[in-house]
């Protein structure tokens, strides 16, 4: 599980699917009182920006024209700084992962 925080638009459907799909088991986890203490040690959280990224990845998703029916509720719009994303690094091992965001990366570059 983890967040990417890479410009949706990049992200092929799978990814932006999946980044969708994890933000919504990272606020189910800590609902529930798990620890994800490890992703933030790893850099794969940010906390206070699930609510922030879950809009922005509905929007990415809106626009290719998938419906979204999962709203997130709740404190994420204003929960503590806790966590940090490298993009670029995040970047970087997406698109050497898949083709289809190198692909979608390289085409917005132009």
């Amino acid at each position: 599980m983890r967040m990417w925080m890479v410009d949706p638009r990049i992200m092929c459907r799978q990814h932006l699917l999946g980044e969708h799909a994890e933000v919504h088991a990272f606020v189910g986890a800590i609902n529930r009182g798990h620890s994800v203490r490890g992703f933030l040690e790893s850099g794969l959280l940010e906390v206070h920006r699930l609510y922030s990224r879950h809009k922005e990845l509905v929007k990415e998703m809106e626009r290719r024209g998938y419906r979204h029916a999962s709203p997130l509720e709740g404190k994420w719009r204003q929960a503590e700084r806790s966590g940090s994303i490298d993009r670029e690094v995040s970047l970087r091992q997406l698109t050497s992962r898949c083709s289809s965001c190198r692909e979608r990366h390289e085409s917005l570059q132009t």
